[in-house]
């Protein structure tokens, strides 16, 4: 199954008319920098004193949080996590899974959500972030 993979644009366009959730993909400072206004946290790799690290706990977050059948699109800093996310998302039985390709900032050549203007903040909603989120697996 090949991953449908949107620009920011129409990422914020599925949002408004779709009832697509934003699922950021980066790790807590990252997003806790800047992210699309109303997106969830969970992280696909945390950042530790050693650099990246997978975060064995990402699918069993996603599960938690959210059913299988959610209409999901998810972004990243550039598009490379978010492509990996949404395959491991789709190859664990969810059924309507979106890359936003250009993610948060983009490469030089796909300008990303914030190089567009569209809307970011670096206040998340309290029940978004990844420690609410995180919550859910063993509540």
């Amino acid at each position: 199954m090949s991953i449908k993979r949107v620009s920011p644009t129409q990422a914020q366009q599925m949002m408004d008319e779709g009832g697509y959730i934003y699922v950021d993909v980066r790790s807590i400072p990252e997003f806790d920098a800047g992210h699309p206004v109303g997106s969830y946290n969970v992280p696909l790799l945390h950042a530790g004193p050693a650099g990246m690290a997978p975060n064995p706990a990402f699918l069993d977050v996603m599960q938690a949080a959210f059913p299988k059948d959610t209409r999901i699109i998810l972004g990243c800093r550039s598009g490379v996590r978010s492509l990996n996310a949404a395959q491991y998302l789709i190859d664990a039985g969810y059924t309507d899974v979106v890359d936003q390709r250009a993610g948060y900032e983009g490469p030089p050549t796909d300008p990303g959500w914030s190089k567009l203007g569209l809307a970011t903040t670096t206040t998340p909603a309290p029940e978004r972030t990844y420690k609410k989120l995180e919550a859910k697996v063993s509540g």
